[in-house]
């Protein structure tokens, strides 16, 4: 199966993912302690990704996301401190922080990894809560090039570019590359609405939501963490066991592997593994998506657009699956 995948590799064209373990740790500027892995940068939206560790003790200090923030926490604890209250985020949980919010401080006893997308800057605040400093996507893209690191591509177009020299420095695998992340969401957490070291109702326990099963995609169960009806972005976790048919991504999507291994296109025949995060510009194209050997491939995925599905290239739209399908997925498994 892994043989015949991908019959049309082409080396040329930039891989629209990065393996976030051979990525070193840059320190953030303005945060004491706190460092990052750059992912993606945005110079049309301002949107960035990134992994972030925030050492033993140290804490991301009084902050404003000013168009919001999601995150993964991916090892570690977080003591997340907003309106006079703490929250305390452990592995496998999942948060939505809106835009505006004021974030008193993110600190950790322990060294503490997550996956955060930043949908526009971050903004560091005095004492008296004027804006003391901003980290932007420009930055991202600063601090990458810095060290020759090359982002994921933003664009169909950007993907066609040629491949640039790999990152030729030292890396730093991400504290969970050592186990099986499946664990991460997969498991015996408490109800995240019963959950007291949860005071805010950004966060919820991953392993705590239940399966849902897509009826037209039986091998392809979801977590549904979040829908917006206002952007139409879907936030979920992926067990996927079975072959995605013919789609098109009409809005961009990304995804971080925790388990197994999924086949991608342009990809390699052996796919890729835990620890790779993906970005699909819109308008991608897909013409199988599945999973290579034999474990359960797990993914945590943002999907900011509808897919539309066929039988092939130039045949007519048999499908669409977009956030109203997914709320109403949601809905009917009552799926908060």
């Amino acid at each position: 199966m892994a043989e015949g995948f991908n019959p049309e590799f082409d080396p040329t064209g930039i891989e629209g993912g990065v393996d976030t373990n051979v990525l070193p740790w840059m320190a953030v500027p303005g945060a004491a302690g706190v460092h990052l892995k750059p992912l993606r940068a945005s110079g049309e939206s301002g949107m960035w990704s990134a992994v972030l560790k925030i050492e033993a003790g140290a804490h991301l200090p009084m902050s404003s996301c000013l168009g919001g923030m999601d995150l993964f926490v991916l090892s570690g604890e977080i003591r997340y401190e907003e309106g006079g209250a703490t929250s305390k985020l452990g592995p496998g949980t999942w948060g939505y922080v809106p835009a505006n919010t004021h974030i008193a401080s993110m600190a950790a006893p322990g060294d503490s990894e997550f996956l955060a997308n930043f949908y526009s800057a971050l903004a560091f605040l005095g004492p008296d809560g004027s804006v003391r400093s901003v980290l932007t996507s420009a930055d991202l893209g600063r601090l990458a090039d810095e060290q020759g690191i090359a982002l994921v591509p933003n664009t169909l177009a950007e993907c066609m570019r040629e491949r640039p020299d790999p990152f030729g420095g030292q890396g730093e695998p991400l504290a969970i590359a050592s186990g099986n992340a499946s664990q991460l969401v997969v498991g015996g957490g408490a109800p995240s609405n019963g959950d007291s070291t949860f005071r805010h109702p950004h966060f919820v326990d991953t392993r705590a939501v239940e399966w849902v099963i897509n009826p037209g995609l039986p091998e392809i169960a979801l977590k549904i963490l979040r829908v917006s009806e206002e952007t139409g972005v879907v936030s979920l976790v992926v067990r996927h066991n079975g072959v995605a048919g013919p789609h098109n991504h009409l809005g961009a999507s990304d995804f971080l592997v925790l388990s197994g291994r999924i086949g991608y296109r342009a990809g390699p025949p052996e796919g890729y593994g835990p620890g790779v995060w993906f970005f699909e510009p819109a308008g991608a194209r897909h013409d199988a998506t599945q999973r290579l050997g034999d474990d359960d491939l797990i993914y945590l995925a943002n999907v900011y657009g509808p897919l539309t599905f066929d039988t092939g290239r130039g045949t007519p739209i048999e499908g669409v699956l977009s956030w109203m399908e997914y709320d109403a997925l949601a809905k009917a498994a009552a799926a908060a």
